[in-house]
């Protein structure tokens, strides 16, 4: 151990570090950290979108797209709509739907107060009305 009592040197103490005991306390505490590791880890279930999603060709027919377009031009579902028949488009499209949904896209050249004035015609036809722009779309003045 740490003391070595030798018959040529007399009774002299040697002095020797004992790492036994240190290597002991070593080995415990690097089991429990090789148990404690696993167990602490938590697992998240992801479910990732297609990286390659199928190419679609515009919006489904149960989605209803109202473009507000340069010039005073309305765009429903890329069928051309005039401005003064615009409500009573929109009455005939959503009175037999049950959902009452619909997309206000925006040109980015088209004042603020165009895109206003078709929701507002949206909302007075019954329809919950979904603001969305372009994704390269600059804020248009008003």
């Amino acid at each position: 151990m740490g003391m070595n009592v030798s018959a040529s040197a007399g009774n002299t103490l040697s002095n020797e570090p004992n790492v036994v005991p240190m290597i002991d306390i070593l080995l415990v505490l690097l089991i429990i950290f090789m148990l404690v590791i696993p167990l602490s880890r938590k697992a998240i279930d992801l479910q990732l979108p297609d990286p390659n999603p199928p190419p679609s060709s515009g919006p489904p027919p149960a989605q209803i797209v109202l473009e507000v377009l340069p010039n005073g031009v309305f765009q429903v579902n890329k069928q051309p709509v005039a401005k003064a028949a615009l409500h009573a488009e929109l009455k005939k499209i959503y009175d037999p739907r049950p959902d009452k949904i619909i997309f206000v896209k925006g040109h980015p050249t088209v004042k603020y107060s165009d895109v206003i004035w078709a929701m507002d015609v949206s909302r007075g036809a019954g329809v919950k009305v979904i603001g969305v722009t372009p994704k390269d779309a600059a804020p248009a003045g008003t």
